[in-house]
C-alpha cells in the first residue's frame, strides 16, 4: 500500500462517520497534494433506503452542510501537517464505485473497471454490470460473462 493509499484509507476511516450521520453515503475521498498546495475533495451522495438510486440529486447546500462539518472534525483530528483545500461534491455521472453497496446500486449500469494486477495480459474492462455478490462482481463484456473479485479492483467508476 502506498503513502497516498493509506492516507486515503486513513481519511475514509475518519470520515465516513461523520457523513453517515449526517444523512449521506461518503462515496470517496482523494488527497492531490502538489509541490506548494494540496486538496481533499470529498464525494457524497444521498443514500437510497432501498439500495437503489436516490430520489434526488446532492446541491449545493449538501455539500456546504458537510463541508462545514467535515472541517470542523479535521481542525480536531488534524490528520495531515500543513495547509490544503477542502472541496465537498456530488459524484456526478462518472461515480467511483468503491464499496459492495455501491456496486448493487448501480447492476445494469455500465462500468469501467482496473484491476490491481493484470489478469490473461489485461487490466481494464468495461461493460455492463449485471451481478454483484459479497465476493465481488459479474460484468458482460463482449458479450461474454466476466467474475472479478473485489480484491483484484483498484479503481471502478460508471462509464457516463
Amino acid at each position: 500500500m502506498t503513502a497516498r493509499t493509506a492516507l486515503r484509507e486513513q481519511f475514509i476511516e475518519l470520515l465516513e462517520p461523520l457523513v453517515g450521520g449526517l444523512g449521506y453515503e461518503l462515496v470517496d475521498v482523494e488527497w492531490a497534494a502538489g509541490a506548494r498546495d494540496a486538496t481533499l475533495r470529498i464525494y457524497i451522495d444521498l443514500p437510497a433506503a432501498d439500495g437503489s438510486r436516490p430520489a434526488r440529486h446532492i446541491g449545493v447546500e449538501d455539500c456546504e452542510q458537510v463541508s462545514r462539518e467535515v472541517s470542523a472534525l479535521l481542525d480536531v483530528e488534524d490528520p495531515v501537517p500543513g495547509k490544503y483545500s477542502l472541496e465537498v461534491s456530488s459524484p456526478g455521472f462518472d461515480r467511483v464505485l468503491r464499496t459492495p453497496g455501491h456496486f448493487r446500486r448501480f447492476v445494469g449500469s455500465q462500468v469501467r473497471v482496473e484491476l490491481t494486477v493484470a489478469r490473461d495480459g489485461r487490466r481494464r474492462y468495461t461493460g455492463q454490470l449485471s451481478a454483484v455478490d459479497d465476493a465481488g462482481i459479474e460484468l458482460e463484456v463482449e458479450q461474454l460473462p466476466v467474475r472479478l473479485r473485489f480484491a483484484e479492483i483498484t479503481k471502478a467508476r460508471l462509464v457516463a
